[in-house]
């Protein structure tokens, strides 16, 4: 996790977690901000708001994700003076791969999950990596924290093959209010475990009224 002779990347370590409902989408990440062994902040928000119903968290190099956000938002400004309107989250997410696959050669060393609302108001999650490739799924779960909650999540959530049944849509069988406690459960269990997520979550639950914001108070040590 500590900077390392000429290698310029950085783990900030962190958490971040999103599920897709029918109507809502949740997405969560913990506050703490770290380098190896020291706690730089136990208070920095990973969570960005990209358009009215999308939102994007990240995990990994803190540098190279604040790049990133100012690269989107710099390019979502240019699309609503030419279009009169916000992009959609399915276009975002497009947006997003084809900025991360740009720099695939020298790339952000970030870890996104992009989740929201689409053109028909159903939730949608889209989980990335570092280079861009990219797919729409139910839920997901990137970070230090990710191989402890992932399993959590599968066992709750997964759907049997598609193999076997007709494929379904890509959303959580999860009531709304049932999703945001299963964000608070994982996190509080992932806490116990990795030193490197911590302090308070941040949750944020997208649906057709707007965008709200909760807080839940995390292990400290």
């Amino acid at each position: 996790m500590a900077l390392r002779g000429n290698w310029m990347y950085e783990n900030n370590g962190g958490t971040c977690v999103a599920i897709a409902g029918a109507d809502y989408c949740v997405i969560a990440a913990d506050t703490r901000l770290s380098v190896g062994y020291s706690i730089y902040t136990r208070d920095y928000s990973k969570i960005c708001k990209l358009a009215d119903k999308c939102v994007m968290a990240s995990s990994g190099f803190q540098g190279d994700l604040k790049a990133l956000q100012k690269n989107l938002a710099a390019k979502h400004l240019i699309y609503q003076h030419q279009h009169n309107k916000q992009m959609s989250c399915p276009a975002m997410a497009q947006l997003l791969s084809n900025t991360l696959y740009y720099k695939r050669f020298f790339p952000y060393y970030t870890f996104n999950i992009l989740g929201g609302l689409d053109s028909d108001e159903k939730g949608c999650v889209f989980t990335y990596d570092a280079v861009g490739s990219y797919e729409r799924v139910g839920y997901s779960a990137h970070g230090t924290g990710a191989g402890l909650i992932i399993p959590v999540l599968d066992n709750q959530l997964k759907s049997p093959s598609p193999l076997l049944l007709p494929a379904k849509d890509a959303v959580t069988p999860l009531s709304e209010m049932e999703a945001v406690d299963l964000v608070k459960d994982v996190f509080a269990s992932a806490t116990e475990r990795d030193i490197y997520t911590g302090d308070k979550v941040e949750i944020l639950v997208i649906n057709a009224s707007g965008i709200r914001q909760e807080l839940m108070e995390l292990r400290k040590d």
